[in-house]
């Protein structure tokens, strides 16, 4: 599978591809995400890590554009400790930046910019919904540490099946706390998967599906990002996902390397 590589800092109003030695694509620009509402101030931040908020893990956060969150996103395992996973649909093509533990208009561990994205090139080429998930690495300026060493991280979970117990994440774009979720998973079609969670509107794609939480620390594995089918659902009662399996593992291994 051939993957692309966005920079959020380029807006391109038409696709460039570069197909390398490795077989990847490098990508300029990227598909619009939701619509997200005017410009408001962007939130406050602290210089420690604040506590976590009691309904949600600290790995999930706001994607913000322009000062505003769109978009959910959440920290997943990885060597560097700096690699985030959303729904390919939120990519804009603009600046990115996350908050890691949003809450109450509050970024307890600042502000982490986007420094690259990364998606499927079937995503690229046709907006493939079983295509829906990308990573992107992030960094904050004057901080040595990485977002995993301060927020902890989920494990990346593939062909792990299409039946768990999740609780699932997510950011509406019109509040400024997450909604958390606990459900089952099942099959919805070949490579789509679906939960049935009330109140999950526009902002919350991307937004983790995690099982196997581990009570003491709040982590598990990360099965699915809310996208997909119908960019996540065209209600906010039913959520979908694509499958993860081996497309988003080897995009994984070609961010992580």
């Amino acid at each position: 599978m051939a993957i692309s590589v966005l920079r959020p800092a380029v807006v391109a109003v038409a696709t460039a591809l570069l197909v390398v030695a490795t077989g990847y694509a490098v990508q300029a620009g990227s598909p619009t995400d939701d619509a997200y509402a005017a410009d408001k101030p962007a939130p406050a931040t602290t210089s420690t890590a604040a506590a976590k908020p009691p309904t949600a893990s600290a790995s999930a956060g706001a994607l913000f554009a322009g000062g505003t969150h769109f978009c959910s996103a959440s920290v997943v395992h990885s060597a560097a400790g700096d690699v985030v996973l959303t729904a390919a649909h939120c990519l804009n093509g603009g600046q990115l930046t996350f908050a890691p533990g949003y809450h109450d208009g509050v970024a307890p561990y600042g502000m982490w910019t986007v420094t690259g994205s990364f998606v499927a090139d079937g995503w690229s080429a046709s907006a493939d919904p079983d295509l829906d998930f990308a990573f992107l690495t992030v960094h904050q300026a004057g901080n040595a540490a990485t977002v995993e060493s301060l927020t902890g991280a989920n494990a990346l979970g593939t062909d792990t099946g299409f039946t768990h117990r999740i609780t699932l994440t997510g950011y509406p774009d019109t509040t400024d706390a997450p909604v958390v979720c606990q459900g089952t998973t099942s099959q919805s079609d070949t490579y789509q998967q679906r939960v049935a969670c009330a109140g999950f509107p526009d902002g919350t794609s991307g937004g983790p599906w995690v099982t196997d939480v581990d009570p003491a620390t709040g982590y598990g594995t990360v099965v699915g990002v809310i996208g997909g089918y119908q960019l996540g659902g065209d209600t906010p009662d039913v959520s979908y996902s694509a499958y993860f399996d081996d497309d988003i593992a080897k995009l994984y291994g070609s961010v992580t390397g």
